[in-house]
């Protein structure tokens, strides 16, 4: 058995792959296979079947079958009708207004699934879309820290080198391999965060255990938000999926008292019926006339003269989720307002620490070309250039994380907005 477990884990692991996607290829693959949004339409479906569920009372249904049966006395069968060598039934709710308000309340309820559906595949969007920035962001900053490696490496050979012509001192060997040992951690650490991310963005898309997803090298859409910040929140109140689906389950909700309320209306229900009787169940003794075939067609009325206590607890639950509806759907409103606000004033802070970076980063890159002339010119050593290599490897993984934020944060502020799809395309 253990032999058999080593073996099917070696075929698991060997059976994972890594794909190579552009974000449009990814995002494509999740609106097909995302998880959530493969439960989401099941869902759906299930709210479409209560629909059907609901209407049923109002569609006929035939029963076919046979009453014969021995009798001594009087010819009636178990549920009171004359043994019957075949007989044929058919029921159907012809006024059931509880019933009707139930078949809208259902339809209503589809409606807000469908809004729920839309909302989440908004919600996948964004999540690829996000897991999709970092992964191509832990790339980037694994091959600076690969070469960051590199360079110090360099640097660490011409320092022993120096230590061994005595031309610097033994501790200065000691700091290069330090040095270097930190960054080959920080090699181990980026690639970790690497898989990590590419197995997490396999998983979003809905692939294979183990299954990963690298980022193709292609560069992403520009990500501007399209409105100002005022004119964004007017069009997320209006337009918010959460707000549309809350307004739906109250209008759900409404439906359901209604129903409630509608307890103490008459019924009327279809009553059709079709016997063929036989003559040797004593039906002549008893009747004057004998008649083959029975055919029974009409309508069958009730009214609750007493409902019972039930009904009012059922209004007052249904008028209590009502209230917890309309109380939700202010604090939604007004949650959809202050995340517009705090995202746009994240796209600012990380605009500026992006420009920073980059600024920082040019600066560190004209260092180094002023010290690559200087080593030319003999006035500094090459091991500075090796190191002002590593800092610049350093800078660059600077630049990378801010520009990773930034684009988190137009991601956000798209997301928000309701035009991340759009802008994504």
């Amino acid at each position: 058995m253990k032999i058999l477990a080593i073996l099917l884990l070696g075929v698991i692991t060997c059976a994972a792959e890594t794909r190579t996607l552009t974000l449009r290829q990814a995002l494509e693959l999740a609106l097909q296979q995302n998880p959530d949004l493969v439960i989401a339409r099941l869902d759906e479906q299930k709210a479409r079947d209560q629909v059907l569920i609901n209407k049923d009372p109002f569609t006929p249904k035939f029963y076919a079958g046979s009453g014969l049966a021995y009798t001594s006395g009087f010819p009636t069968s178990i549920d009171g009708s004359a043994p019957s060598i075949v007989q044929i039934k058919t029921n159907m709710a012809l006024f059931d207004k509880p019933q009707s308000y139930l078949v809208a309340q259902a339809k209503e309820a589809l409606r807000g699934v469908g809004i729920s559906l839309d909302q989440r595949q908004a919600e996948v969007v964004y999540r690829v879309a996000s897991l999709f920035v970092d992964a191509g962001n832990a790339a980037r900053e694994l091959d600076a820290a690969r070469q960051e490696q590199d360079s110090l490496s360099q640097a660490k050979q011409l320092t022993q080198t120096r230590v061994d012509e005595g031309q610097a001192l033994a501790i200065e060997s000691s700091k290069a391999n330090l040095a270097t040992q930190v960054a080959a951690h920080r090699v181990t650490v980026f690639d970790r965060d690497l898989s990590l991310a590419e197995r997490t963005l396999g998983a979003a898309l809905g692939l294979a255990p183990g299954d990963r997803v690298h980022v193709a090298d292609a560069a992403l859409p520009a990500l501007e938000p399209p409105v100002s910040q005022d004119q964004a929140i007017a069009a997320a109140l209006d337009n918010s999926p959460e707000v549309r689906r809350l307004e739906s389950d109250l209008q759900a909700k409404a439906l359901e008292l209604k129903s409630f309320h509608a307890y103490r209306l008459p019924k009327a229900d279809l009553v059709a019926q079709y016997s063929l009787l036989s003559p040797f169940n004593n039906i002549q003794k008893f009747f004057n006339h004998f008649q083959l075939n029975n055919v029974e067609l009409g309508a069958s009325f009730s009214i609750p003269l007493l409902a019972g206590s039930s009904a009012k607890a059922y209004i007052s639950q249904s008028e209590t989720d009502a209230a917890k509806i309309r109380t939700e759907i202010a604090r939604t409103r007004r949650r959809i307002r202050d995340d517009i606000e705090n995202a746009f004033d994240d796209l600012r802070v990380a605009e500026d620490g992006r420009k920073l970076a980059l600024d920082d980063l040019t600066l560190t890159r004209e260092n180094t070309t002023l010290d690559l002339t200087r080593l030319n010119e003999g006035q500094i050593l090459p091991v500075q250039v090796e190191q002002d290599r590593a800092a610049e490897q350093e800078k660059w993984r600077a630049y990378y994380d801010a520009q990773a934020a930034a684009q988190h944060a137009r991601l956000n502020v798209l997301r928000l907005t309701g035009t991340l799809e759009e802008a994504l395309k």
